[in-house]
């Protein structure tokens, strides 16, 4: 669950009353446009995509215009481009207008979770507006500090003067950063991160302006629900599948999920942040989705979570493949029984498909599950290989993959015979 960009970043802001840069969205007409530029000398038009997405500047998706005619022509190019970030490929759907704020200083912060400290951090550098790791480790400072304290004025000031920073720009941010622990504690995020936030010349006085924002929230904490943010935010597309699973939003067990590849042939529910990133490189364009449904979801959730997953791609899908470590609090039973009858019930409501299932998991009641699950499968028909967790995950997602090529090659039809479809 992740935001970027400022048209929702400036909302949050504003709850801190940190300043940042004028942003407006795509419903700005031609006159307010004008309006902007004559105000700011500059304008920054942005594409405006769903999530967390980066790497847009880099891909030359920034526009930078002084004058009308440019700025309707950026506006044309960028309202619906496409960009790929990682193995997602994702389509804008508008733009943001951002005021240039003039500064002769960038900097870079921000706040995040460390498991080396256990502890949260602050990530701070006068070195901002680029990548944190294109920069030597002596240019920038790394301060854990209290989660029951927070980040106070001395953080901020000792870590600047550590690293030599201008004295103008040390008193104004000392003043405002730590305004920014508030924003990140008390609405349930994991990072929080301005690059750039640019120090503003005005009235013999620096000021702190923040031109850019990112943030991801941790969705077992339910502090984040008291911004009332639209759950569309938190969807890669505006495809009805993934806004369906964003409807199940809960605070027990995750529903993160994107399409992959509509056109994929292996559906795989995954389990756990560590088994979504392999799954989703190995597999690459034979998904249908990418998704972590882990965090112990209870019975009525997974079932759901089943229910619309199967509805959408099991008549496209040659292997159903659920896959996922070894849980430490995951009732492996709850989940199998959940998935179970929603496989169930798909064949039930829509009629056998052709199907082979993979299942890899380890955890609370994994033998219970697996049985309950089996009796399922064998009483559809459809066959199955279950691997436990002492098996290697990357030797089980190539199991999956040889599979669904045995589907392809003509295995489907076998299954199609036995079943009588």
């Amino acid at each position: 669950m992740q935001i970027t960009g400022m048209l929702w970043g400036r909302k949050l802001l504003d709850l801190v009353e940190f300043p940042h840069s004028e942003v407006r969205g795509p419903e700005l007409s031609v006159d307010d446009i004008k309006d902007m530029i004559k105000r700011h000398g500059q304008v920054f038009i942005k594409p405006l995509f769903k999530g967390g997405v980066g790497k847009k500047g880099k891909s030359g998706l920034l526009g930078w215009v002084n004058n009308i005619t440019d700025a309707l022509k950026e506006k044309e190019r960028l309202y619906f481009c496409e960009h790929v970030d990682g193995f997602n490929k994702v389509k804008s759907d508008g733009v943001t207008y951002e005021g240039a704020v003039p500064a002769d200083y960038e900097v870079y912060f921000s706040i995040s979770e460390s498991t080396i400290h256990r502890s949260p951090v602050m990530t701070i550098t006068h070195h901002g507006g680029v990548d944190i790791e294109e920069l030597d480790e002596d240019k920038l400072k790394v301060v854990p500090f209290d989660p029951l304290t927070g980040l106070k004025a001395f953080h901020v000031s000792n870590a600047l003067m550590e690293l030599g920073a201008p004295p103008e720009i040390i008193s104004p941010l000392v003043q405002n950063l730590p305004k920014l622990w508030d924003l990140y504690n008390n609405y349930g995020m994991l990072m929080l991160e301005l690059n750039p936030i640019r120090m503003q010349p005005g009235g013999g006085r620096l000021t702190p302006v923040a031109c850019d924002f990112k943030c991801a929230f941790d969705q077992d904490d339910p502090a984040w629900k008291r911004l009332h943010l639209p759950g569309h935010l938190f969807a890669s597309d505006y495809s009805e599948f993934e806004q369906e699973i964003n409807q199940l939003r809960t605070y027990q067990g995750q529903s993160d999920v994107f399409v992959m590849n509509d056109k994929g042939t292996i559906t795989a529910p995954t389990f756990g942040g560590g088994a979504n990133a392999m799954v989703t490189e190995l597999l690459g364009e034979d998904a249908t989705i990418s998704s972590d449904f882990g965090g112990n979801p209870p019975y009525e959730k997974m079932n759901e979570i089943s229910r619309i997953s199967f509805k959408y791609w099991l008549p496209q899908s040659n292997v159903l493949f659920i896959i996922g470590g070894k849980a430490n609090n995951t009732d492996i039973y709850e989940t199998f029984r959940a998935m179970g009858d929603g496989l169930r019930e798909f064949f039930q409501t829509h009629g056998p498909v052709p199907l082979f299932v993979v299942v890899g998991r380890g955890g609370p009641n994994v033998i219970r599950g697996m049985n309950y699950l089996q009796e399922i499968l064998d009483s559809l028909g459809i066959p199955y290989r279950f691997f436990g967790h002492d098996s290697a995950m990357s030797e089980v997602i190539n199991y999956a993959l040889a599979v669904n090529e045995w589907m392809k090659n003509g295995g489907k039809d076998e299954i199609k015979a036995k079943l009588k479809i």
